[in-house]
């Protein structure tokens, strides 16, 4: 039983709480003591989900970073006790530390948790002129006192990633506040403080631009363009990348002997930010580095056709991999980028008006508008839209552009043939290491070095499917009693795999019954026939020929269709249908035979 640590709180006194530094707990001007090392684990988890209920089993994660003890629970418990009676309660009949719904809740005001009044003073800069915005965002960064959590604590890995977190907030403040500062012609100032920051974040565009702004306004042009160089040579050599378009830009400009003493070159006023209505970026994005170097490409590269497409079956990481490359293109796109989905929630292929009436609502064109007013503003406007899902060639054949500036990128389960001309790119399944990262960023590093051969098992039971990982990493982050070795098992049961892919409103089975119901009926019987008559693995057309029952010459048109509809996958080169590897992927593999089993016997 371990033995926690409190003194009785004292009936009145305002409490302050930091944890952008060492967590540390005051009463008026009295420090009080936190107890031992596990119990100041459960405050600062607590303090960093601050007002919001954290589960018994994100505690548990956080305080033991191997396997709990079978006394866990009650641990917690003896720990939120001594914190209860340390901190005292926040108003009468109003306890500040809850158990609420399987978890603990602490509630805290702004002015009581210094990283509560970081995010405010943060947020109340944003779109401000750059005098009052650096103001505010001085006030933020003066509230660190430190590493946050302080070392003792990171020892936690729940609480390292947290802490990593914090560290990205406050860089992000920090490159904001450089930037109103060179606005305000305070360059040599900035230029002080910012080599540290940059050689610890050396792959940080933002950081590194705005370095070279303040190199350069201090009248150092030669050192700023040999950061540029720097940079540029080691985005290349570690991610085969180039450095991003304002920072080029700023770099020309810096070239071109443009670059004000005093202000970097830094425009007067805050350009208005264009529009960017996408979904987050993950931050544990993973794999498909060439495919997206690929589609990087082909969308900045201006003799380029205006469309790209992003194809690969369900579950296969199209929507996240093309949003990934719409925000490292921010600064490519001045007008913007935009993202729509061509389905409802339900698979359905949403009517055109509707989806033309929210283009317009994102690029502030309300009111009806027809494909022809779309393809106008289109190609007047420097904009990068993601149509993602796309059914088919006629849901989206009225958006893409004739020509002009803007550029498209389209994601599909299938080929789309009838579209021409558009650049294709297929999307192949992760390789099995890639799967293993994911897994690993998902329930924790530790956890799966215990049983490496068990996690082994989980990824290849997902068929290099990022959804089917990712949703299997969700739901053993949630099942920590489950040892990966008995997930393994239940997802080595053919019967209840799909069942298994499932965490909370996620579910790999109904991503892949979209597009199940989508297909004919014929077709459908053919991917059963293929799923039952293959092994699992490529198959030549000779194989599918055998499966289906029918001649070689039926048989290549047979799943020459089901590589349309994203049932089938081949070789993305210049390979003839005849001399082509096909290959069911392995989910809809599992798919097609579990719709097979109450299906008439083929002829």
């Amino acid at each position: 039983m371990p033995r926690p640590s409190a003194q009785p709180a004292a009936s009145s006194g305002a409490l302050r709480f930091s944890v952008l530094g060492p967590l540390t707990v005051h009463r008026d001007d009295r420090e009080l003591p936190l107890g031992p090392l596990k119990q100041r684990v459960v405050l600062a988890a607590l303090l960093g989900s601050a007002n919001h209920p954290v589960p018994v089993d994100a505690l548990t994660d956080a305080v033991w970073q191997e396997e709990p003890p079978r006394t866990a629970r009650k641990n917690l418990q003896v720990y939120v006790s001594a914190l209860r009676t340390l901190l005292g309660d926040d108003g009468p009949d109003r306890p500040r530390l809850t158990h609420t719904g399987g978890g603990y809740l602490l509630r805290v005001a702004d002015d009581e948790l210094d990283l509560l009044r970081f995010r405010s003073l943060v947020r109340a800069a944003e779109g401000l002129e750059a005098r009052p915005a650096a103001r505010l965002l001085r006030q933020a960064l003066d509230l660190w006192q430190g590493p946050p959590l302080g070392a003792d604590l990171r020892q936690s890995p729940r609480l390292a990633e947290e802490a990593d977190r914090l560290e990205l907030r406050r860089l992000t403040a920090f490159e904001s506040w450089a930037e109103a500062e060179l606005e305000l012609g305070a360059a040599p100032a900035v230029a002080e403080g910012l080599r540290e920051l940059v050689e610890r974040h050396p792959l940080r565009e933002r950081l590194r631009s705005v370095w070279m702004g303040a190199l350069s306004g201090s009248g150092r042009q030669t050192e700023a363009l040999a950061a540029y160089d720097d940079y540029r040579q080691l985005l290349a050599r570690e991610l085969g990348l180039e450095p991003g378009g304002a920072m080029a830009a700023r770099y020309r400009t810096i070239l071109a002997g443009d670059g004000r003493p005093g202000t970097g070159a830094a425009p007067r006023a805050r350009a208005a930010r264009p529009p960017a209505a996408l979904p987050p970026d993950l931050v544990d994005f993973t794999g498909h580095g060439g495919e997206l170097r690929s589609l990087l490409g082909l969308l900045e590269d201006e003799g380029a056709g205006r469309t790209a497409l992003l194809s690969g079956p369900a579950g296969s990481g199209k929507t996240t991999l093309a949003v990934r490359a719409a925000h490292l293109l921010g600064d490519r796109f001045a007008d913007g980028r935009l993202c729509v989905s061509l389905r409802d929630a339900d698979g359905r292929t949403r009517p055109l008006p509707e989806v033309l009436a929210e283009l317009g609502r994102l690029t502030g064109r309300p009111g009806p508008s027809g494909p022809e007013a779309w393809r106008e503003w289109l190609a007047e406007h420097r904009v990068l839209v993601v149509l993602d899902d796309v059914p088919d060639e006629r849901a989206v054949r009225p958006l893409l552009p004739c020509g002009g500036r803007g550029r498209v990128l389209l994601t599909a389960r299938g080929q789309l043939g009838g579209l021409a001309p558009v650049h294709r790119v297929c999307l192949p399944p992760l390789g099995t290491a890639e799967s293993l990262q994911l897994l690993a960023g998902l329930i924790g590093q530790g956890r799966v070095r215990a049983d490496r051969e068990a996690a082994l098992r989980i990824v290849r039971a997902c068929g290099g499917s990022p959804l089917a990982v990712r949703v299997s990493g969700m739901r053993l982050a949630v099942l920590r009693h489950v040892p990966l070795r008995e997930f393994a098992d239940r997802l080595a049961d053919p019967a209840g795999a799909l069942d298994e892919l499932t965490s909370g409103d996620v579910s790999v089975r109904g991503r892949l019954a979209h597009g199940w119901e989508e297909l004919p009926e014929e077709r459908s019987r053919d991917a059963v026939r293929l799923a039952a008559g293959t092994e699992e693995g490529p198959f030549g057309l000779t194989e599918a020929a055998e499966a289906l029952g029918c001649d070689e010459r039926h048989a290549v048109r047979v799943v020459e269709a089901l590589i349309d509809a994203g049932m089938v996958t081949s070789p993305c080169g210049e390979v003839t249908a005849h001399a082509a590897q096909y290959e069911l992927p392995h989910l809809i593999r599992m798919y097609a035979r579990g719709s097979g089993l109450g299906a008439p016997a083929l002829a």
